[in-house]
């Protein structure tokens, strides 16, 4: 008879939950089982975690009821959104409602909610050094995964609310590497000034949150903050000259400029950067290599991850 404790994980077929997917498959003697949820199990990333044993099961974030039955005889559950499907915080905020009401009936032993700061606790809408997107919101993808964080203790689901960072994999796959910049050269461009990007091996999310269950019962009610690294854009950008064998500058652009780019969510990640920018050391300080580092002994920094990834760089 298998006893091993179930850990059903949402967003299974993306970075976060393809991640801890994989870590809880790669430590088989750990005393857990994946059970990786997903809209489509007959995708091509579902039928590659149910090659290394996950089990697959179809559900939906807008469908509490379909959660609950996904989340049925679960130990754990790993509850993640993807604000970049939709670009709606109130989306993501009904989500949360019905992962955490889901995880409730299902009396699910451990919840981990993959959030984020809400940023207008240091800028209130009223202030307007950063500007107000969609009426009530200051960095949309930030705020409502913040907004949702009292969700899960009001449903009274025992939860360890885990706070993210910036992916290196934002390099490969959302546009951010680097750029010809006419001058024969390369260049990453971000409205940081020479402030530190917390920024993390999306992998190491995973990995980090399998940490987080395997410690039973110690995280629970805590808010927990990772990252693998945090660098300035200019050691950014000379980690990424080594790597890549180019000539990559920094461009430290303002955040207005960086807002009025044109691609969608611009003004979102303008504002992120801004809020990185004057709030440095109050975001770092919610962040902890150290801890982090304990959960997932493999943390990787930049220099690791593009020992892996640099090929997977498009330039």
């Amino acid at each position: 008879m298998n006893d091993k404790k179930v850990i059903a994980v949402t967003g299974a077929t993306g970075a976060q939950g393809g991640g801890l997917v994989r870590a809880i498959a790669a430590d088989p003697g750990g005393g857990f089982t994946a059970r990786a949820i997903t809209r489509d199990p007959d995708s091509a990333k579902a039928r590659a975690l149910a090659e290394l044993g996950a089990e697959l099961v179809q559900a939906d974030l807008d469908d509490q009821a379909s959660l609950e039955r996904a989340f049925a005889g679960a130990y754990g559950a790993y509850c993640v959104t993807n604000f970049w499907e939709h670009f709606s915080p109130d989306k993501e905020i009904a989500q949360a409602r019905n992962l955490a009401g889901a995880a409730k009936m299902a009396g699910v032993a451990h919840v981990i909610w993959s959030t984020l700061e809400d940023t207008r606790q240091w800028v209130p809408l009223e202030d307007d050094r950063v500007p107000t997107l969609y009426g009530k919101w200051k960095v949309p993808h930030f705020d409502g995964k913040g907004a949702a964080d009292p969700v899960f203790a009001a449903a009274g689901v025992p939860t360890t609310w885990l706070r993210t960072s910036f992916y290196w994999d934002n390099f490969i796959y959302f546009g951010m590497g680097p750029r010809q910049d006419g001058t024969g050269g390369y260049a990453i461009t971000f409205p940081l000034g020479d402030s530190r990007l917390a920024a993390i091996a999306a992998e190491d999310i995973g990995k980090c949150a399998y940490g987080i269950f395997h410690a039973g019962a110690e995280y629970v009610g805590q808010t927990v903050g990772i990252m693998g690294e945090a660098l300035t854009g200019t050691e950014l950008a000379q980690q990424l000259s080594q790597a890549l064998g180019i000539a990559v500058h920094y461009y430290a652009v303002p955040a207005g400029r960086y807002r009025a780019s044109g691609f969608p969510g611009a003004e979102d990640l303008g504002n992120m950067f801004q809020i990185k920018h004057d709030f440095e050391a109050e975001y770092l300080a919610h962040r902890d290599i150290a801890l982090a580092r304990k959960l997932n002994p493999g943390l990787q920094t930049f220099r690791d991850w593009l020992d892996r990834n640099a090929s997977r760089i498009p330039i």
